[in-house]
């Protein structure tokens, strides 16, 4: 019996991430950066070095803007991407196996990551929704719960 569509897992970063992210640069100000989450409907914004090479640099939660601005009573309008990105950047490559993927994320205890294609630029991102639609249950149920674990 041949398998069906909804059978075959996919195998790859690049065929469950999300692609062409919205990026910003360092300088981008941070309202803009709130902005840019709020159209995008997502959490996380890859800062990289420029437009023209998107290599990431760094990336901006909301969270990050929340505990590194907020809380410490500072208002993110007076501030830019570069002031409150988490950084190293963890990254994943197109090619990366999906398993591979999830264990990078549980390693860094972090729920999503951008995508870089061979010449370091950022063209997706693979975030726990992304494979909660596309990888297994139990492989998803690990990765929440490890990303979640007390450090």
């Amino acid at each position: 019996m041949p398998q069906s569509h909804a059978d075959v897992k996919p195998s790859t970063a690049a065929e469950v991430m999300t692609a062409h992210p919205t990026c910003c640069t360092p300088d981008t100000p941070l309202p803009r950066v709130a902005q840019l989450m709020v159209l995008q409907n997502c959490g996380e914004i890859p800062v990289v070095e420029s437009d023209a090479t998107k290599k990431p640099i760094g990336v901006v939660t909301d969270r990050d803007i929340v505990c590194r601005l907020i809380a410490r009573g500072k208002n993110p309008s007076d501030y830019t991407a570069e002031s409150c990105m988490s950084q190293p950047v963890v990254t994943v490559t197109e090619e990366m196996p999906v398993d591979e993927v999830i264990a990078t994320m549980e390693r860094h205890q972090i729920r999503r990551v951008p995508v870089v294609n061979p010449r370091g630029a950022c063209v997706g991102m693979v975030s726990q929704a992304d494979l909660a639609w596309n990888a297994g249950k139990k492989a998803v149920a690990e990765l929440v719960r490890e990303v979640s674990r007390d450090v």
